[in-house]
């Protein structure tokens, strides 16, 4: 009797530590209000990723499993970027940059985002910075990430020079 107690807690011991919602996670977190993702993007001076995508969408699914995922979960780039994902056709609230309520599907015809996956990076004051339309090449999509997210940070640390 002592001893299937003790395989139990040992398995559900295992079962715990493996555990790691992150690691499990299939999307990113939603936008609800860009007002909030704005104040950390100024006081960090990191740029706001946006996915826009659609769940009929193959190749959204590759960009979101394959490399955006991957990034959340990699230390390196909690210091660089907001991760967030909109459904473009999507009739849930958000609140916009300018802190008025709209819908994920009229933010992402504001931004003319037409056809998924769709990647837009934004500066706390909801500016665009930088875009990727499509997949591209799966072979260098990561580097086109890295690529614009560096070009985007590059231009917040210009655009917080010029303002002092």
């Amino acid at each position: 009797m002592q001893r299937k107690i003790t395989l139990s807690s040992l398995f559900l011991i295992i079962a715990a530590l493996s555990f790691n919602p992150l690691a499990r996670a299939d999307e990113l977190p939603s936008v609800k209000d860009f007002t909030v993702d704005a104040r950390e993007s100024h006081a960090k001076q990191k740029p706001i990723l946006v996915l826009f995508m659609s769940k009929s969408c193959t190749y959204c699914e590759i960009v979101l499993q394959d490399f955006l995922l991957p990034m959340q979960r990699d230390p390196a780039f909690r210091d660089r970027v907001i991760l967030r994902q909109i459904e473009t056709s999507g009739r849930d609230t958000l609140i916009d940059f300018d802190g008025k309520k709209t819908t994920l599907a009229a933010f992402s015809a504001k931004h003319q985002v037409w056809g998924v996956p769709n990647v837009k990076l934004f500066d706390s004051n909801g500016q665009v910075l930088t875009s990727i339309e499509g997949l591209l090449n799966v072979y260098f999509y990561y580097a086109y990430l890295v690529n614009a997210i560096d070009e985007s940070q590059e231009k917040i640390k210009a655009n917080s020079k010029s303002t002092r």
